[in-house]
Order: C-alpha cells, then structure tokens, then sequence
C-alpha cells in the first residue's frame, strides 16, 4: 500500500475522521493546532460536524452532548486546555458515554512553554478530574501509531462506553513521517443507549447526577467492575531484547524512539540492554514486568510520573533508576547510556 508524508497531528486527525468521527469541537493552541485545523478543513466534506468552540470547557461539554446522541465524538488541546476540560470529562465517564480526546503535549507548569513533555502523565492516568473513574490511555510513538491508536480509541471508547486519551506531545505532533493509511476500523455499531428521539421505544436517560441514597454508589461499583474488565484485557507494550537483558529501559511516547536508538548502540557494543515501551499507559501492562532479576532504568520527560507504575508493577522486586528532564528538556541518547554504562557496571 502506497504512503503518504504527514505530520502526527494531521495522522490523529485523519485517523479519528476513517475510524468514523462525525463530531469535532476544540480550541486553538500550540503545538496541536494542525490537527483542529485539519479537522476545520475536511469535517464537512466527509460529512461532519466541526465547531471551534468559544472555550476549551465548551469544546467538552459540546462532546459530551455530541456523544449522548450517539455520535462518534473528539476534542484535542494541549496541556493546559485539557486540564481546562477535566470536569467535562468526569461527567462523560460518570454518564458512560464514548468519547476521544487528544492531548499534544507541552512543557509545564502553568502556561509553559510549547517544547514537548511528558508531565501530564498524572493528569491521564489517574483521572485529573473529580471522582473515582479512569480514561483509557493510549500513547503512540509514532506518526503510523498515532494514526493506529486513534482508530482504536474510537472503537475502545464504544465498546467500554468510557473516554479514551490519546497522549502525546509536541514532538510527535510536529515531525513527519510516512503513512500508511490502512481501513481498519469497523463501522460503527448502532447504540441503543442514546438519546435519538423516543418514538417507538422506551426513553432512553443520560446522566452523571443520582441525589438518591445509594445511587451514585451503584453506579461506581459498576464502573469499577468495567475498569477491571479493561485491565485485565486491554494492556498493551512492546518488548525489545529482553531474553537476555541485565538493564531493561522503560520509555513511552517520543521518548522510547530515542531510549530504542540507546539500546542498539549499546547492544552493537556487548551491552545486554533491553526495552519496554507502554502503549497503554491506563491500564498498565502490568503483565510485562515480569523479570525481577533485571534491573530498570525509565526515562522520561518528566521527573518520574510513570516511574511510579514501573515501581508498583515490580513491587519491590528489582532496583529502578530514573533518568528524567522537564520543561521541554528531552534526554539525549548519550544521557541515557552514560547511565546505563553507570548501572550496568555497578
């Protein structure tokens, strides 16, 4: 199949429009301003819906309404924005509704700078907004993935009828690659649940609100029983030399191209150097952590969110270094094997 060169916002965006995305509302901001823009330039003419909202908190709610009525719903923004967006998200998850957001993003805190992060970690996979819910995370290394994954966000977000995060940042969202423009979602199933007009059926109620004793109780211990039918079926990773690995690096995103480039090097020079790269960051894949005896080394663009989870996943099990920059610092591969050669001979 021919490819075609794009940018990872542009592949988002052409990914969430063949996975059969009919809604689009957002707001500008950098570095994720070509994906709302391309979104502006082919909604309509693949028989869509594209609103700029007047604010970022609109832009969720619009999904939110967008989604009850059973369409296939996104927004994307960037870190700020999308911290703007939390309390719409919340009640999306609490309604049980299908949604993608889209977070590109930058250096922080406050308003930053638009270099590429990876400190809303946090923010994605524990839920930044109110209440006891989870979104699932997926984060691509990509342009291809970025593509890939927003397919399968889409049809995630129906089949668990939950938000789905697609977590990158300015660098993926910026670079260019070749593309290979597969159809592979499936059309979209019809959904029951939403709210089409009740002529001919039973109406059909949408909510995140239960003021009755013991309601909103039985709502959470529904949602839990769907947060565990996800962990246990939808964790995903790539693995890289890890048969025979001494120092096993852990990167997601942007960062595990250049951890992957480190361990070619240092495998060209003897070193049995490995590597786990997360693609779903909620849920954990847990279930790759399963070599105690190596040690870990994980590397970030922050100063150490997802080495909680690598360190909660090991329970204690094996040592973990961290290697870490923020505010738009990125860690070279020379960083990174200086402190493998460190752990490794130590």
């Amino acid at each position: 199949m021919p490819k075609i060169l794009m940018s990872g916002n542009d592949a988002i965006a052409e990914g969430a429009l063949r996975a059969g995305c009919s809604f689009y509302a957002g707001y500008p901001i950098t570095p994720q301003n070509e994906l709302t823009a391309y979104m502006a330039n082919n909604m309509q003419k693949r028989g869509g819906v594209f609103i700029q909202a007047e604010a970022e908190v609109a832009a969720i709610n619009m999904v939110f309404g967008a989604s009850a009525a059973g369409a296939r719903s996104m927004t994307s923004s960037s870190s700020p924005g999308i911290s703007l967006k939390q309390e719409g998200i919340s009640y999306i998850a609490g309604a049980e509704l299908p949604a993608v957001i889209v977070n590109i993003m930058r250096g922080g805190p406050g308003l930053g700078n638009i270099a590429p992060s990876q400190s809303d970690y946090f923010q994605a996979t524990r839920s930044g907004g109110h209440g006891d819910y989870h979104c699932i995370v997926l984060a691509p290394a990509s342009v291809q993935e970025g593509y890939d994954l927003t397919c399968l966000a889409f049809n995630l977000a129906d089949k668990y009828r939950a938000p789905a995060i697609i977590l990158g940042d300015g660098m993926l969202g910026q670079m260019m690659e070749p593309l290979e423009l597969k159809n592979q979602s499936p059309k979209p199933k019809a959904k029951p649940w939403a709210l089409t007009g009740c002529a001919g059926r039973k109406a059909n109620v949408v909510k995140s609100f239960y003021l009755k004793e013991g309601d909103l109780e039985k709502l959470n211990l529904k949602l839990q029983k769907k947060y565990k039918e996800i962990t246990a079926k939808e964790q995903r990773w790539e693995e890289l030399f890890l048969d025979d690995a001494r120092v096993v690096l852990v990167a997601y995103g942007s960062m595990a191209r250049i951890a992957r480039a480190a361990v070619k090097t240092l495998r060209g020079k003897g070193r049995r150097v490995g590597l786990v790269r997360p693609i779903s960051l909620w849920p954990f894949p847990k279930k790759a952590f399963t070599r105690p005896k190596n040690k870990y080394l994980v590397v970030e663009m922050s100063y150490g969110q997802m080495l909680e989870d690598v360190q909660l996943a090991l329970c204690g099990k094996a040592k973990v270094e961290f290697l870490g920059r923020s505010g738009g610092g990125v860690p070279s591969e020379e960083e990174i094997i200086l402190k493998i050669n460190k752990i490794y001979n130590g």
